[in-house]
């Protein structure tokens, strides 16, 4: 596993304390890429939106959209899309007239509600900071 506990801290031959997580991704390069490639998938712009509206409920694409404030038609299928190719959301196709279409979190996509709440959580938290310092540096660049 390429994620060491925080704080971990190895040392090269060099002496350069590097972090576990470091010396583990670069031991073994696909720790790295895998770590790269589900980051790419869960954070994009609306795929962290989506997990989050899923958590426990079932919800067709109508209403998911309304939920998530900005995401165009376009943009929240090609998104489903990817996360169902995932593993991490379901699409359930109910035989009715008109067809009835949900979507829902796959097991293992509900394994991503805790750290993609923490993550939203965060930011909701600490946005007034990261504003401020925005246009401060903005300030200081004009």
């Amino acid at each position: 596993m390429c994620l060491g506990d925080r704080g971990d801290t190895m040392t090269t031959a060099d002496t350069t304390p590097r972090s576990v997580y470091e010396g583990t991704c670069q031991t073994h390069e696909a720790d790295g890429a895998a770590i790269r490639d589900v980051l790419n998938r869960v954070g994009d712009k609306w795929s962290l939106l989506v997990i989050v509206t899923l958590a426990g409920t079932r919800l067709r694409f109508s209403e998911l959209q309304r939920h998530i404030p900005g995401v165009s038609q376009r943009m929240l299928t090609l998104t489903l899309r990817q996360l169902e190719r995932d593993g991490l959301v379901t699409r359930t196709i109910h035989a009715e007239v008109p067809p009835r279409v949900e979507y829902d979190l796959t097991v293992v996509g509900r394994t991503l509600l805790e750290p993609s709440m923490a993550l939203a959580n965060w930011a909701v938290e600490h946005y007034p900071e990261i504003q401020d310092s925005r246009a401060a540096f903005d300030r200081s660049r004009a």
